[in-house]
């Protein structure tokens, strides 16, 4: 429990960091890639809804462009409460920052665990279900955490940045570094940052991998166990945290 306080804690060390991200993109992954099977859309994917957005004005489809715009605001929602409630826990000198946000994201995945069949057929504004805006506010969310976290360097909930990385960490590591008297510093790629994208990536993979057989197999409940996984992260520093919430309360 000691090291679960850390890993939301204000005081960030790169360890700390990386070891919150490689558990926010296994959730990330989960969450992406089980939703997928019930929602036939990847709620974390903002790039292919900012595409869908053009096509849609475009195409005068009404439809395609609330969906996307939907999905799309409610992202930039998520991502927006996370900063409030970071900031707002720094101005109250919380020690730990972001168990709230995280706190906040796993209320959230609980009732849709355990009720998503049934928030699949709430109508929305935006031509697209309840459970497409909740999960897009989610992944918000939950990117922001690992963003201020790592100070932008971590994203959990795409890998298009990671794999990214990892292919340029390879290239420099494959370079032929010509031993001649005009040849500049040596290439050199950076092991810390490609074990941490590889791992992210690896993460996020594995993750899918469990989401999609839970919801496969057992269906909305299989993300109860990953909200208790944020449960885990953000109680035990909002326990230590008590004793100020409640002068605060007062």
């Amino acid at each position: 429990m000691r090291r679960l306080r850390f890993l939301t804690n204000r005081h960030r060390a790169p360890s700390t960091n990386t070891a919150l991200g490689l558990l926010l993109a296994f959730n990330a992954g989960a969450v992406n890639a089980g939703g997928f099977l019930v929602l036939h859309m990847y709620t974390s994917h903002m790039t292919g809804f900012a595409s869908q957005l053009a096509d849609g004005m475009v195409l005068g489809n009404l439809t395609l462009l609330l969906n996307a715009l939907g999905a799309i605001l409610a992202f930039v929602t998520g991502a927006a409460a996370c900063a409030v409630l970071v900031n707002w826990a720094r101005q109250h000198r919380l020690h730990g920052v972001y168990a709230l946000p995280l706190l906040l994201e796993a209320a959230l995945m609980f009732p849709f665990g355990l009720a998503g069949a049934i928030t699949l057929t709430w109508a929305t504004p935006f031509a697209v279900p309840l459970t497409v805006l909740l999960l897009s506010f989610i992944m918000g969310l939950q990117n922001a955490v690992a963003s201020k976290t790592s100070g932008g360097s971590t994203r959990t909930t795409h890998m298009t940045g990671n794999i990214t990385d990892v292919g340029i960490e390879l290239g420099k590591m494959l370079y032929w570094n010509r031993r001649a008297p005009s040849t500049p510093l040596p290439v050199r790629h950076d092991r810390g940052r490609l074990r941490r994208c590889g791992g992210l990536v690896g993460m996020f993979v594995l993750g899918g991998t469990v989401g999609a057989l839970g919801f496969k197999h057992v269906g909305f409940i299989c993300v109860v166990p990953l909200a208790a996984l944020l449960l885990a992260l953000s109680i035990p520093p909002l326990w230590r945290d008590l004793a100020q919430l409640r002068r605060l309360a007062s």
